[in-house]
């Protein structure tokens, strides 16, 4: 069921009134001689930081069909993923008519001069989703969420930032926080190992599910020799550059990352699509209803790697939480 939003500015209040009640807190432990840790120091800056960024949201269009992004890099011990969020962030606002309607969730370190990123948490991927919810119009608007990070064949999604506690998201988790969200009309990118695994949970009549590789096999291009996933160049890049229909990008993908797999000698990644029949009305909609602006470059340089005169490509096995498949 759809639950109805809290207003926009209704939200951003409770937002700012749960940062402030941290803040709150922490002073009057400061009073009582209590030390604050370092780790609850974090938490109630990444809460200010969700905040603020949800409290920069454009509004809404009346009448028009807009688009909201919300990409997550789930493993920060790895540039690639924080590479491509930064990456769709410039490309919605640039070229699909999302300005002003990104949030972006990254656990990797801050990178000064950049803008501090708040944490890739479930968490954090609820309170984005419900920001997100709360300044759509459910109606006629639509979010596409791209979620990259390694997965598990147990088909999980690591969430690792350095000095941290890893954990794991799953499908179900995803789909309660889209659900609790409100939102309808869902585009979900997913480039992870074994990420077909989670179509199952994630499907529905308004949804349109993309996935790096079938339930069973493994995607490549992650590691830090490494400046985008297979997925994400042949989709988020190449693909959408190319055209800004979600589906056609994804088939281009999935006939390049075909053909690089084969040069490379690599076990096929087989990347899958679920379309439900009543998201296509929408995205044409949504297509219908802007020209997109042009081509953006991919702005990271892979680099010079001793094997790429013999074209190998390097496959780096992440290091996954204990008790967990690979």
């Amino acid at each position: 069921m759809i639950r109805r939003a809290l207003p926009r500015v209704a939200l951003v209040a409770l937002l700012a009134l749960a940062a402030a009640g941290s803040v709150a807190a922490v002073d009057t432990g400061k009073r009582l001689g209590k030390t604050e840790s370092p780790a609850a120091a974090r938490a109630e800056a990444d809460a200010a930081l969700l905040a603020r960024d949800i409290a920069g949201l454009a509004p809404q269009r009346p009448g028009h069909a807009d688009l909201f992004v919300l990409g997550l890099a789930g493993d920060g011990s790895e540039q690639v993923f924080r590479n491509e969020v930064l990456y769709l962030r410039d490309l919605a606002a640039r070229r699909l008519d999302a300005a002003g309607h990104v949030l972006v969730l990254a656990n990797h370190p801050d990178q000064p001069p950049q803008r501090p990123l708040p944490r890739a948490s479930l968490a954090n991927l609820r309170t984005a989703l419900a920001g997100v919810g709360a300044a759509m119009d459910r109606e006629q608007d639509l979010l596409l969420l791209y979620l990259t990070t390694h997965g598990t064949e147990d088909h999980q999604l690591l969430l690792r930032r350095p000095g941290a506690e890893d954990d794991l998201m799953d499908a179900a988790q995803i789909r309660a926080a889209l659900d609790d969200a409100g939102i309808r009309h869902r585009v979900l990118a997913i480039s992870a190992c074994y990420s077909g695994g989670l179509i199952q949970d994630l499907e529905n009549a308004d949804t349109l599910v993309l996935t790096a590789a079938r339930h069973d096999r493994t995607s490549f291009g992650c590691g830090n020799d490494s400046v985008a996933t297979f997925f994400g160049r042949a989709w988020l890049v190449e693909g959408l550059n190319a055209s800004v229909d979600f589906s056609d990008a994804f088939q281009r993908a999935r006939l390049d990352i075909a053909r690089r797999e084969k040069i490379e000698a690599l076990r096929p990644s087989r990347p899958q699509m679920a379309r439900g029949e009543r998201i296509e009305p929408r995205l044409a909609a949504w297509r219908a209803s802007f020209s997109p602006g042009p081509a953006l470059p991919y702005p990271y340089a892979d680099p010079e790697e001793a094997d790429a005169a013999t074209g190998a490509a390097r496959f780096t096995a992440p290091r996954l939480p204990g008790g967990t498949s690979r």
